[in-house]
């Protein structure tokens, strides 16, 4: 069984997910394909991890992608969590985990009508998002507020968990615009506010074309271990939100060939992907909060030290702003009120890593500009560089 190193997966990194200057890609979409998707949960997360992997940061060319080009779409996916991904995968991602995630949203809402007591039921449902599909084809896009205005249905408040003591009156708009979105009929346009709003306008979509979930698993787990590989099973079931028999199906599916790692454990490469690859240049890049390059393995530990968890990490598990080199994650870094990257090294890494990150910094402030960016997860580390 063929041998892969830490040091070559650090190697790998940096070259798959284009963070090595050599690496760097010139579109939106070789971005996102090379790390399979970029997390989107925090909207700045989305700008942030692409401008560190393009060749020519800027915003423009990634509102561009996202909101003409539609080139990159928003789906909420793999561990029911927003992605953002290429519009070539989308159909996959959604076959694989977003349909899912639809189908659960929609028995979730349903049960709570039943719950609820006065009469609204699937059918009452299906006309409301009638509804509120012809408005948002008539106008084009819209806010949630605006299509509550105009949908009277989407103004409806239900009783969640009747009787219990937590018991809540909650009203159906977001949830039925969830739905939609989450089955692709709808998708999130431009913001209210600047790049970094999660206030999207919505505009109307048609659905992704039919594929079957295992059709679909086989080829996102081909492209995710092309990118994270080599990675066990617990990497691929935490990062994909699959049960094992899913994520055993799909790697047979993918051909995948097994390796064994540092630790003594099997992980997974795609086929023909086990060969050394030649070292890179050194390189730094100050990469978001839920960076996929962060957040991609269950286990982390051949690119973070576990001494350095803590300071990263918030309780829930998501990772800071961190500050990379090699590959490893040796600090992390926030922005100060007026602007400034600020950054704190965990790791005693010397003097070209510090010349190097520094330059980072440049780089990002740069293409930021004055825009102010507070992770909406935060760790207490970025906390501390920011008090």
């Amino acid at each position: 069984m063929q041998h892969i190193t830490d040091e070559q997966r650090r190697i790998r990194l940096g070259r798959r997910h284009r963070l090595a200057p050599s690496a760097r890609a010139d579109s939106m979409v070789a971005v996102a394909d090379s790390v399979v998707a970029l997390h989107a949960t925090d909207a700045a997360t989305v700008f942030l991890s692409t401008c560190a992997r393009l060749s020519r940061a800027g915003i423009e060319p990634v509102e561009q992608a996202l909101y003409e080009d539609v080139s990159l779409v928003r789906l909420l996916s793999m561990r029911n969590t927003l992605f953002t991904v290429s519009r070539e995968l989308a159909p996959y991602v959604d076959a694989s985990n977003a349909r899912a995630v639809a189908a659960k949203e929609r028995r979730t809402l349903l049960k709570h009508l039943t719950e609820d007591g006065n009469g609204l039921d699937e059918n009452w449902l299906a006309a409301a998002e009638r509804e509120t599909l012809a408005v948002l084809t008539a106008r084009g896009r819209a806010t949630g507020s605006e299509l509550s205005a105009a949908v009277p249905a989407l103004r409806t408040k239900i009783t969640i968990f009747p009787g219990k003591k937590y018991e809540t009156v909650q009203g159906v708009a977001s949830r039925i615009i969830r739905i939609l979105a989450a089955e692709g009929r709808i998708r999130r346009d431009r913001p209210r506010g600047s790049w970094t709003s999660s206030q999207f306008r919505w505009t109307a979509s048609e659905p992704w074309p039919a594929l079957t979930t295992a059709e679909a698993q086989a080829e996102l787990a081909l492209r995710w271990l092309r990118s994270y590989g080599p990675a066990t099973e617990a990497d691929i079931k935490w990062w994909t939100g699959w049960g094992l028999g899913q994520v055993r199906k799909a790697l047979a599916a993918a051909g995948a060939e097994a390796v064994r790692l540092d630790d003594g454990t099997t992980g997974w490469v795609a086929p023909g992907d086990s060969s050394p690859e030649p070292a890179l240049e050194p390189w730094a890049a100050l990469l978001p909060g839920l960076d996929p390059s962060a957040m991609g393995w269950a286990d982390r530990g051949f690119h973070l030290p576990s001494e350095h968890r803590a300071a990263l990490f918030d309780r829930a598990g998501n990772i800071g702003p961190t500050v990379w080199w090699n590959g490893r994650i040796v600090g992390g870094w926030a922005q100060r009120a007026d602007g400034e990257p600020v950054w704190r090294l965990l790791s005693d890494v010397g003097r070209d890593a510090s010349t190097a990150i520094e330059a980072e910094a440049s780089r990002l402030a740069e293409w930021v500009g004055e825009t102010r960016i507070t992770p909406r997860f935060r760790t207490p580390l970025e906390r501390e560089l920011t008090a």
